[in-house]
């Protein structure tokens, strides 16, 4: 699986760490909750097995700080190409938390098989 630029792309997190694969990402300045966006491919076999188990793990590394909220989709989210004026901030934010609560909505309707 690797990660893979795309147009809408503001960013390149870590291109100045050697010690960290660079991470192409779209992020807003003034983002009212902070998302940052990436784009990964899988090969054929990755794509293959996915697609024979339906399982896919997401690691994190947290250093031991507060662990954020995470999203894995396989629709491309809303990625404004300009920053949104300030008086618009909130209605995103609004927005965002609207999206949120229909996954929570959801999950609640179809909860996890253990």
């Amino acid at each position: 699986m690797n990660l893979i630029q795309f147009p809408e792309q503001t960013v390149v997190i870590g291109k100045d760490q050697p010690e960290y694969i660079p991470l192409p990402a779209w992020r807003l300045k003034h983002d009212p909750i902070g998302r940052v966006v990436c784009c990964w491919k899988l090969s054929w076999i990755e794509r293959l097995k996915l697609l024979l188990t339906g399982i896919l793990w997401h690691e994190v590394l947290t250093f031991n700080k507060p662990f954020q909220p995470i999203r894995l989709a396989i629709e491309k989210p809303n990625m404004p190409a300009v920053p949104p004026e300030d008086e618009h901030l909130d209605s995103l934010a609004e927005e965002a938390r609207k999206e949120l609560n229909v996954q929570i909505a959801l999950n609640k309707v179809y909860p996890k098989k253990s």
